[in-house]
């Protein structure tokens, strides 16, 4: 396990955005950190225990981790979209020796990031500058992964070279035979990106299920949504075995029950 890291002093400059990105200590947790882009927190990081994630939507997403594989069994993780590793230090911390790969189209940011946030020992990480689907393009042609995540999408206004079937046909061709693809949605109240994105997965994913707080399915509040494809048939027993590990309360649909959000 690495020590925490010193106290970030200052901010970075992202070229991309033209924003500023800060690394401050968490004040309610020791050993934790908050990643914040242009004054809005983005990520959280426990470097005392990477294993316990603060976000509700990222432990949602690594439950779905937990279920890709036996537990303590190292898998394969694409992650597009980096931000502060958080998901990748959770995958080192639950499941080591776990060979990673982290795409990030702002340099400046997964520079800052790895300087003030270091990765826990023994992690085996390789880093991409790009496009999320560039670099998918761009990875050895017999790259597979038993996890790919993608944690891009902020808002309804979503690339629309990302938000599509056509990428999720590309990245669920990476996948191993047991692999899922797992998507976080944030979207707005009536859910569009999220209805969008649920026709399009189903398009290329041989299942498809969606998981978060339970009233966010009412569409009546923004908040953040879990889309995971499976390349057989969605696994029956994941549906209870999330909704089991919430956080709570917590709903899972999947076949007939997902049909509403289907677009």
């Amino acid at each position: 396990m690495t020590k925490p890291a010193r106290t970030p002093a200052g901010s970075r400059f992202l070229r991309t955005t033209g924003q500023h990105a800060t690394i401050e200590p968490d004040a309610f947790t020791e050993g934790s950190y908050v990643l914040s882009i242009g004054g809005a927190e983005q990520s959280h990081v426990n470097l005392a225990e990477p294993g316990e994630i603060f976000y509700e939507y990222l432990r949602r997403i690594g439950h779905v981790v937990d279920l890709a594989a036996p537990a303590g069994e190292p898998v394969s993780a694409l992650h597009l979209g980096a931000g502060a590793l958080t998901l990748a230090r959770y995958v080192q911390a639950t499941r080591p020796g776990s060979p990673q790969y982290a795409v990030e189209l702002e340099r400046e940011l997964l520079d800052f990031v790895l300087q003030q946030l270091p990765m826990p020992e023994g992690t085996v990480l390789h880093t991409m500058i790009g496009d999320a689907r560039d670099a998918l393009a761009e990875l050895p042609a017999d790259l597979r992964f038993d996890v790919v995540i993608l944690d891009i999408f902020s808002g309804p206004e979503a690339p629309e070279h990302i938000a599509c079937a056509g990428f999720y046909a590309e990245a669920a061709a990476r996948l191993t035979a047991r692999g899922v693809l797992v998507v976080n949605v944030g979207d707005e109240p009536g859910l569009t990106l999220v209805r969008s994105q649920v026709a399009a997965l189903r398009q290329v994913m041989g299942g498809v299920a969606a998981f978060a707080e339970s009233g966010m399915f009412a569409g009546r509040h923004p908040g953040n949504i879990i889309l995971a494809g499976t390349t057989g048939p969605w696994p029956a027993e994941w549906t209870a075995e999330l909704t089991a590990r919430g956080p709570h309360p917590a709903t899972v649909l999947a076949g007939v029950d997902l049909d509403s959000l289907s677009g």
